[in-house]
């Protein structure tokens, strides 16, 4: 670039020309020009015949395409309302795409789906060295699990612990839900049992939160969490703390 620039402010004209680098002197110089396109070896080749193609071939050829990932990216954006980010992801190949759509269409939540495949099950199928058309979790079975985030039965933390046993092959989701007592709380008495509890049991933390500090809050709730056995619902806990903490 420097040496053509000074070429042109000397008054010089810039030919086309192969230009060889010597790393000795850490300058350029001209090996020899280049003309014309024959210079570079563009020959039209006499055995090659003229191919004329068929509208109406391009066409039916056209309309045998699988959906192409643009379009399938498009598609994802528009009728389950991810982001381009996620979309681009999630068609990452034709069966996570596939899976994608199953798992949304069987849990009626495509936001969450997207998620939890990204997540989670991403990160056990990386751990596991496997690819998702070979994911011990089924698509049905995964949108049965938010299913039951959707409709309070789970928390995302015990929707974890399903999910484990999802993959270990423990069974269907509402069978591990049942089995391992992982349903969430819904017994308000009981909750408020709990909570007072730890509130009797933890003074200071309530009384540095009336002095104004948010972390105590957070202490209390995750006290509480830790006293359910993380079977209450956080929304549930933060609104009772704070109505018995005011």
């Amino acid at each position: 670039m420097r040496w053509q620039i000074e070429t042109l402010e000397d008054g010089g004209r810039i030919q086309q020309a192969t230009v060889l680098f010597d790393p000795d002197s850490g300058e350029t110089r001209m090996m020899r020009s280049k003309e014309e396109a024959h210079d570079y070896r563009y020959f039209p080749d006499p055995d090659l015949l003229p191919v004329r193609l068929d509208e109406s071939w391009i066409e039916s050829v056209r309309a045998a395409l699988p959906e192409l990932p643009a379009a399938m990216q498009a598609r994802f954006q528009r009728e389950y309302g991810v982001s381009a980010y996620d979309a681009t992801v999630l068609t990452g190949s034709r069966a996570l795409a596939r899976y994608f759509e199953a798992t949304a269409q069987a849990s009626g939540q495509p936001k969450l789906a997207a998620n939890w495949i990204m997540g989670e099950l991403s990160a056990a199928l990386n751990k596991a060295e496997l690819d998702i058309a070979q994911s011990p979790v089924s698509a049905a079975r995964l949108g049965a699990l938010i299913s039951r985030i959707q409709d309070g039965t789970l928390s995302g933390k015990l929707a974890k612990q399903v999910f484990e046993g999802l993959w270990d092959g423990a069974g269907e989701v509402d069978a591990i839900i049942e089995a391992r007592g992982l349903k969430q709380m819904s017994d308000a008495g009981e909750m408020e049992r709990i909570v007072d509890e730890v509130l009797a049991a933890n003074p200071k933390s309530v009384e540095e939160y009336r002095a104004g500090k948010e972390k105590a809050f957070n202490a209390l709730v995750g006290q509480v969490m830790k006293a359910s056995r993380g079977r209450a619902n956080p929304a549930q806990v933060n609104e009772l703390l704070k109505a018995k903490l005011k």
